[in-house]
């Protein structure tokens, strides 16, 4: 392995030069197929931390979808039915449970994985390889590659697909240093171990968690350990279904996290199900129709934009019925990365089918907190831990 890359560029194409080294020893990946940017490598280390650490806390194989160094989805290998599946763009497809994994990691949010960078805790095999060569993606970063799953990467996006092979068994040093205008910052590295004991001080009147709800806290907390703060992290099923990322107020998180989340859940919607799309519509046109789908005040452009998606152009869910599908959601995890200063964040989740939550505690509003976890007759953990990530 080499011990400095040159890269295209920085974080713009303006910024050059721009490399990657190792002050001491090799770098601890290879570059399979491709050539690397500066933000390909904050998405693909960011990346391989998640699934490694997923896999490690379930004993599941997992992936990541990862745009601008948080991650857009992330899920362990719980199979699909066949309403996820089809939700998933997946619909036919013979899937192995590393591809099972990505296809739930980049599934729930399908407009913010376009252009993702993808991470699997396995080495890639063909079925995963397959799934990824149909989607617009930046790159991939494994343990390994099968032969023939490393023929189909190669050949994606005319040769010029990024893969990367990472050194599974390399550990970085305690310390991490950055510089930041010219000034150098060093702190000890967050090694803070995610495991189900995380989650024993539950504090709520409902003090039960089920082995699925301690699952699905993990894949959310573990989530959030590599996400851009303040966040809010949503999962169900064993995938996470809403990130709320890089926002400055704790309440914006949760309204991010759980409208996500709500969307991932309207799309398993029947009338979402038998939408009959026009020949030649591409699958992020799609997306994009199905998004519109539950917006009730649509331009005229969008308006078009989404009546030219359809053969037949469907008749809208009203709010009453969107609201009625999503009464039915349940037991879906939340896990914050810190504190909620109010109880807000419990009020707006429980609109979202949140039945188990995990935060730090801490704050002085407390019982506040935990008075309306019980109103909502949900079962909330108390950490002691602190995630912030930047």
């Amino acid at each position: 392995m080499p011990q400095e890359l040159e890269l295209r560029y920085g974080a713009n194409p303006h910024q050059k030069p721009a490399r990657v080294f190792m002050p001491e020893g090799e770098l601890p990946f290879v570059v399979r197929n491709g050539r690397p940017g500066y933000i390909n490598l904050l998405d693909a280390l960011n990346s391989w931390q998640l699934v490694r650490e997923l896999s490690e806390a379930l004993g599941l194989p997992a992936a990541a979808s990862f745009k601008h160094v948080s991650p857009a989805g992330a899920a362990v290998a719980v199979p699909l039915s066949p309403v996820e599946q089809s939700s998933c763009f997946a619909d036919g497809l013979t899937l192995s449970p590393l591809a099972t994994a990505y296809v739930r990691a980049r599934g729930a949010d399908r407009m913010s994985s376009f252009g993702d960078w993808a991470a699997l805790s396995e080495p890639c095999d063909r079925a995963t390889a397959e799934f990824l060569r149909r989607e617009v993606s930046d790159g991939v970063i494994a343990p390994g590659y099968e032969p023939e799953a490393l023929e189909v990467l190669s050949a994606k996006r005319g040769g010029s697909y990024c893969v990367l092979e990472i050194d599974p068994a390399y550990r970085p040093q305690p310390e991490e240093t950055r510089q930041v205008f010219g000034v150098s910052l060093q702190q000890q590295r967050n090694e803070a171990a995610i495991g189900p004991e995380l989650f024993d001080n539950v504090v709520t009147a409902r003090n039960e968690l089920s082995a699925d709800a301690v699952r699905d806290l993990l894949v959310a907390t573990i989530t959030l350990k590599y996400t851009q703060s303040n966040s809010v992290c949503l999962a169900h099923n064993g995938q996470v279904t809403g990130n709320g990322a890089g926002q400055q107020s704790r309440v914006h998180c949760t309204r991010l996290a759980a409208d996500k989340s709500d969307l991932w859940f309207l799309r398993q919607h029947p009338a979402v199900q038998s939408l009959q799309f026009r020949r030649g519509v591409s699958r992020a046109d799609r997306n994009n129709a199905i998004d519109l789908f539950f917006v009730d005040d649509l331009t005229p452009a969008e308006q078009a934009m989404w009546e030219e998606s359809f053969d037949v152009v469907p008749t809208r869910l009203s709010p009453e019925e969107r609201r009625a599908w999503l009464d039915r959601v349940e037991g879906v995890a939340l896990s914050s990365d810190a504190f909620f200063p109010f109880r807000d964040s419990i009020d707006r989740a429980s609109r979202s089918g949140v039945r188990y939550v995990a935060q730090p505690g801490g704050s002085l509003r407390d019982e506040d907190v935990v008075a309306a976890c019980n109103e909502y007759d949900m079962a909330m953990a108390i950490t002691g831990l602190r995630l912030f990530h930047h």
